[in-house]
C-alpha cells in the first residue's frame, strides 16, 4: 500500500539552531522518518514535488540537517517543461536546484539529448555536462553512432537564457569530424528566435564559381529581426545579402536585398538588388499594400538566382472594399529587363483612382452600380514624334445595370445596359488622330439560361444552354490603345459586354454570344465539367488579332473542360480552334498526387501574333514532380521545353533526405537560354537543417523516436 507523507507539506530543509521552511510533496510506496537524525527514507515509486520541478527516483534519502538529498537511480528529473534529467545517482539541495547527477543525460524539449559522464546543477539556472556529447539523433543499442553529434568538453546550459555553451567542440558525422570550434554558443530547442550564425550553405554555379553562404541571424527585438548572408565564391564573386522583416501592430513589413562585387560585367560600381514589400491596415476599413522591386542591372537577378522576372513592378496601394462599395488608389513604377525594350519608351509610371458604389434601384430593380476613374501613365521620353514619348490621363465615368428573372418552367431571363464616357488628356503625341477626345460607350444586352438539373443512379447532371445579345456602337475610338494590347478568350469572358481586357478597346458592333456547360458530379468522387461557346457577329469590325480566336465574324470554337478526382486529380484544358480544327490557342494543367508522389505539369500553344509582340509561335511543355522514396528520401525534379526551339529551356533534379535530427537538400538545375545579359549556366545547391538548436528540421515534420527490440 502506498504511503502519502506530508498531508499539507513536508519541511525538507532544517539549517542549524533556524529552521527555513520549503514545502513539497512526497509519494512514495514506503517512507520512514527519524526525528532525532532529521533523516527521511522514502522507497520505491519515490515522487517529489518541489517548486515546479519533479524527481522520480527507486529510492531516496534526506538529510535534513545538511539539507541534502541522496537519490538512488534509476532517476528522472523533470524541470519545467522543456528538460528532462535521467540519472543513475545523484547527489542534491533539498530544494533539487543543486548537485550532481552520475551517469547522466538530459532531454531539451524532446529534441536534443545530452550524454554526460557527469551533470552539474548550480542555482537551477547552470546546468554542466562534463565530457558530453550532444544529438537530436536517435542513438540504439544496435545502432550506437548517430547521423550527427557535437563532442566537447563541457556543455553548460543556461536555463535562464536558454542557450548551450560548448567548450573545445567538434561537429562529427558518422563519428568522422569535420568542424572544430575552441567555442560555441546555440539557442536550446525551446528558443523560436536567438542571434547567431545559422548554417552554411554551399552552391556551384557556372557563371559565379563554387562558393558557401554563412548567414548570421540577428533578434531585434520582439518583432523585428535582420539576416545577413556573406557569400565568396571561387571565381572572385563578393556578395552580401541582407533580409530585414519585422511586424507591427497594424502590419508587417519584409526587405530582401543582395550587393555584389564581381567581373562578370564592365559595370564600375557593384551590383545589387532590392526586393520589398508590405502592408498596413489603416483607420476606417482601408489596407495600404506596397512592394519595391529594384536593381542594378537586367542579368544581375537571374544570374545570381533571385528572380525570373524580366519586368519589375514597384507599387503602392490604398483600398477599401465593402459589400457595397469600393475605393482605390495605386500607383507602379516599371522597369523592363527585356533586351528588346527601353525603359523610356515604355509607360513606367501608372496612376489608378476609382470608386465604385453597388446599389438597387426602387424604380427598375435589378442590381446597379456607377464608378468614378482617373487614370494616367507617363514616358520619360520628351520625344513627341510618333508618339513616343506619349503621357495619358484619362478620367472616366461609368454604369451599369442588371436583372435577371425565373420563369415558371425554371427558365432564367436577364436583361443588362451599360454606359461609359472616357476623357482622354494627351501630351507629347504629334499624331492628330490621337489627341485629346471624348470617347461614349453604351451597351445593351439581353440574356437566356435553361438550367436542367437531373439525377441518374446516384449521379448529379448540371446542363445550361446559354444564349446572349449585346450591341454597343459600332464606330470606332479615337484612342491609341495601351491597355488592352493582350485579349484572353475563356469561359469566364465568354457572355461580357467586352473581352478586352483594359479600357482603351471596347467590343464594338452587335454580336450573339451562345455556350452551354455540362457538369457531372459521380458518387465515385469524380467530376466532370464542359464548357463550349461561340461568337457570331453582325459585322466584322476588325478589332481582333488572329491569335486570339475572336476575329471574323464567327469565332473560333472555345472548349474548356476540367476532370477532377477528389484531391487527386485535377486535369484542365482550354481551347480555342476553328472549323477545321486548326487551334489558335491551347493550354492544359494537370496536378496529380498520390500518396507517395505529385506531378505537376503545364502545356501552352500560342500561335503567331505580331499584333501581341509575337512574330513565331509559342509551343511550351513544363513538368515537375517529387516522389516519397520512404520516410526519409524524397526525390524532385522539373523540366522547361520549348517545341518550336526543339530545346530544353530549362532542366533540375533534387534529392532530399529527413529523419528526426537533421535535414539534407542537394540539387542540381540548368538553364540553357541565354542573352546578352546572361550565358547557360548550371546551378548545384547544397543546404543542411540540423534539428535541436531552436528549429525542427524536416519543415515541421515530426519522425516517431523508436528502437526495435
Amino acid at each position: 500500500m502506498r504511503a502519502l507523507a506530508f498531508a499539507a507539506a513536508f519541511c525538507l530543509a532544517l539549517s542549524g539552531a533556524q529552521a527555513q521552511v520549503q514545502t513539497a510533496s512526497l509519494v512514495a510506496d514506503e517512507v520512514s522518518f527519524d526525528p532525532e537524525s532529521q533523516v527521511l527514507q522514502a522507497r520505491g515509486n519515490v515522487k517529489v514535488l518541489q517548486n515546479g520541478t519533479t524527481l522520480r527516483a527507486a529510492g531516496i534519502r534526506y538529510d535534513g540537517t545538511k539539507d541534502r538529498l541522496v537519490v538512488t537511480g534509476p532517476l528522472y528529473l523533470i524541470d519545467g517543461q522543456d528538460v528532462l534529467l535521467v540519472a543513475e545517482f545523484a547527489e542534491l539541495s533539498g530544494d533539487l536546484q543543486d548537485g550532481v547527477l552520475a551517469q547522466a543525460r538530459a532531454v531539451f524539449s524532446e529534441q536534443l539529448q545530452l550524454a554526460a559522464n557527469e551533470i552539474r546543477r548550480t542555482g537551477g539556472r547552470f546546468t554542466q555536462f562534463q565530457k558530453a556529447v550532444a544529438s537530436s539523433c536517435d542513438i540504439c543499442a544496435e545502432n550506437p553512432t548517430p547521423l550527427w553529434e557535437i563532442r566537447a568538453q563541457r556543455i553548460t546550459h543556461d536555463a535562464q537564457e536558454r542557450q548551450l555553451y560548448f567548450d573545445n567542440a567538434s561537429f562529427r558525422v558518422l563519428d568522422v569530424p569535420v568542424f572544430y570550434w575552441p567555442y560555441l554558443r546555440l539557442p536550446d530547442p525551446s528558443v523560436e528566435r536567438a542571434s547567431g550564425f545559422l548554417l552554411p550553405e554551399f552552391r556551384s554555379n557556372g557563371d559565379i564559381g563554387l562558393g558557401i553562404k554563412t548567414p548570421y541571424f540577428f533578434t531585434l527585438g520582439e518583432h523585428a529581426d535582420l539576416t545577413l548572408t556573406p557569400w565568396l565564391t571561387t571565381n572572385g564573386s563578393r556578395t552580401l545579402e541582407a533580409r530585414y522583416r519585422q511586424k507591427f501592430v497594424n502590419g508587417e513589413i519584409e526587405i530582401n536585398g543582395a550587393v555584389t562585387d564581381d567581373n562578370l560585367t564592365d559595370r564600375s560600381s557593384p551590383r545589387s538588388y532590392v526586393f520589398a514589400d508590405g502592408s498596413f491596415a489603416l483607420p476606417r476599413d482601408f489596407q495600404l499594400t506596397f512592394d519595391v522591386e529594384l536593381t542594378s542591372d537586367n542579368g544581375y537577378l537571374l544570374q545570381y538566382d533571385y528572380s525570373e522576372k524580366d519586368r519589375l513592378d514597384s507599387a503602392i496601394a490604398i483600398d477599401r472594399t465593402r459589400r457595397d462599395e469600393y475605393i482605390g488608389l495605386e500607383f507602379v513604377n516599371y522597369q523592363s529587363l527585356r533586351e528588346d525594350e527601353d525603359n523610356d519608351l515604355l509607360p513606367t509610371l501608372v496612376g489608378d483612382a476609382v470608386y465604385t458604389r453597388r446599389f438597387t434601384p426602387r424604380l427598375t430593380g435589378g442590381i446597379a452600380s456607377f464608378s468614378v476613374e482617373a487614370s494616367g501613365l507617363l514616358r520619360n521620353s520628351s520625344d513627341g514624334t510618333d508618339g513616343i514619348g506619349r503621357d495619358v490621363t484619362r478620367l472616366s465615368f461609368a454604369s451599369q445595370w442588371r436583372r435577371d428573372w425565373a420563369l415558371p418552367n425554371g427558365m432564367l431571363l436577364a436583361a443588362a445596359t451599360a454606359a461609359r464616357a472616357d476623357l482622354y488628356s494627351v501630351n507629347q503625341d504629334d499624331r492628330p488622330e490621337f489627341g485629346d477626345t471624348l470617347e461614349l460607350t453604351r451597351f445593351i444586352s439581353a440574356e437566356w439560361r435553361w438550367p436542367m438539373l437531373r439525377r441518374s443512379a446516384g449521379a448529379r447532371h448540371l446542363l445550361e444552354p446559354v444564349v446572349q445579345f449585346v450591341w454597343s456602337g459600332d464606330s470606332a475610338r479615337d484612342v491609341d490603345n495601351e491597355d488592352s494590347l493582350l485579349v484572353e478568350f475563356d469561359e469566364a469572358n465568354l457572355f461580357s459586354f467586352s473581352r478586352f481586357p483594359g479600357v482603351d478597346a471596347q467590343e464594338r458592333g452587335a454580336r450573339t454570344n451562345i455556350g452551354v456547360t455540362y457538369t457531372r458530379q459521380d458518387p465515385a468522387g469524380w467530376e466532370l465539367g464542359l464548357t463550349v461557346g461561340r461568337v457570331f457577329r453582325d459585322e466584322d469590325l476588325g478589332q481582333f488579332s488572329v491569335s486570339t480566336g475572336l476575329q471574323g465574324q464567327s469565332s473560333d470554337w472555345l472548349v474548356a473542360t476540367q476532370f477532377k478526382l477528389g484531391d487527386r486529380l485535377d486535369v484542365i484544358n482550354r481551347a480555342v480552334f476553328d472549323d477545321g480544327f486548326s487551334f489558335s490557342r491551347n493550354e492544359m494543367r494537370l496536378n496529380w498526387t498520390g500518396e507517395d508522389y505529385r506531378i505537376s505539369s503545364t502545356y501552352a500553344w500560342l500561335e503567331a501574333d505580331t499584333a501581341e509582340d509575337r512574330p513565331t509561335d509559342t509551343s511550351e511543355f513544363a513538368i515537375e514532380g517529387a516522389y516519397q522514396i520512404n520516410d526519409n528520401w524524397m526525390l524532385s525534379s522539373n523540366l522547361r521545353y520549348d517545341f518550336v526551339d526543339d530545346r530544353t529551356t530549362r532542366a533540375g533534379i533534387g534529392a532530399r533526405f529527413q529523419n528526426e535530427c537533421a535535414q539534407l537538400d542537394v540539387s542540381l538545375s540548368r538553364r540553357f537560354t541565354s542573352s546578352t545579359s546572361v550565358t547557360p549556366t548550371t546551378d548545384v545547391n547544397v543546404s543542411v537543417q540540423l534539428a535541436g538548436f531552436g528549429a525542427r528540421a524536416g519543415g515541421g515534420r515530426s519522425f516517431a523516436r523508436s528502437c526495435s527490440g
